[in-house]
């Protein structure tokens, strides 16, 4: 079981399995959903009634990712995945995935190990979709960018694929020398696609910003990657795409959206890899 604590306020407490709740020393409990997963979240951690993606958003990237336009990014990430050894089945590999969306890249990257993967996202149609998907994984309805309900150093990566990334909760969280991997949209991303609907095609570069944070919060920098690649998006994924990215929100831009036939565009992500400073040992 993923060590998970309790979210009641100034609790804390670490959290046991006892039949099929989830409970801690302070006699806090939480019912695990039908859907299979674990809701977490607190009446602090809503700032609406719908938090989290709203479901037109958690679909549209749900069919965007079914039909394969992350292939050639997981294959870019994998060699920066810790796996299980298969000779230490004693010390079992952590992965946290904040801001985890509808699931896709969970069994992904980490089908060899779903004891070790928990997921976390603030959207309860999202996490519906990602516990359907991959129901020996955990998942966590949960606000990733306050307190994560996780022990300290007990994840030996955390990962934000387009999510959430509270820099000191997630060097809270990291065993020493463990890894923190980043995903954001790179400059070019879907570039002809904003031209096209927004009439401008604004560049910002945002990874240095996401390592100077990560780094204040005493991660160590490592790596930085950009992944990109062409597409061609017909209409149904151009439609997906707008969707799943809050663009074309005016009406102005829905009306160009909507005369849209299937063209070329970009995609492209700044991967980047940082670390926890793994504890000295005196000689």
């Amino acid at each position: 079981m993923f060590e998970l604590r309790c979210t009641v306020r100034n609790c804390c407490q670490p959290l046991r399995l006892e039949g099929s709740a989830l409970r801690c020393d302070s006699g806090h409990h939480f019912d695990r959903a039908k859907a299979g997963y674990w809701s977490l979240l607190q009446p602090q951690d809503r700032k609406s009634t719908k938090a989290g993606d709203s479901n037109d958003a958690v679909l549209a990237r749900h069919r965007w990712l079914q039909r394969g336009l992350a292939a050639g990014l997981v294959e870019t990430l994998r060699p920066w995945i810790r796996s299980p050894s298969p000779d230490d089945d004693s010390q079992p590999v952590r992965t946290l995935d904040l801001g985890c969306g509808e699931g896709s890249f969970g069994p992904a990257l980490f089908s060899d190990n779903p004891s070790g993967y928990c997921g976390i996202d603030l959207s309860k149609r999202a996490i519906r979709l990602a516990a359907r998907g991959w129901p020996e994984a955990t998942w966590v309805l949960a606000n990733a960018d306050r307190t994560l309900p996780v022990a300290d150093g007990s994840v030996h990566q955390v990962i934000s694929l387009f999510g959430r990334r509270p820099a000191d909760e997630i060097a809270r969280v990291l065993i020493p020398g463990g890894a923190c991997i980043v995903a954001v949209p790179g400059e070019d991303d879907l570039i002809e696609l904003r031209e096209s609907v927004q009439q401008v095609g604004r560049r910002r570069s945002r990874w240095e910003a996401v390592v100077d944070d990560l780094s204040a919060a005493g991660l160590e920098f490592s790596r930085h990657e950009l992944w990109q690649q062409r597409v061609e998006l017909q209409p149904d994924a151009i439609a997906d795409a707008l969707a799943m990215t809050y663009r074309a929100v005016r009406h102005s831009q829905q009306t160009r959206a909507e005369t849209l036939t299937a063209m070329t565009v970009t995609l492209a992500a700044d991967l980047v890899l940082l670390h926890r400073p793994a504890a000295h040992v005196g000689v």
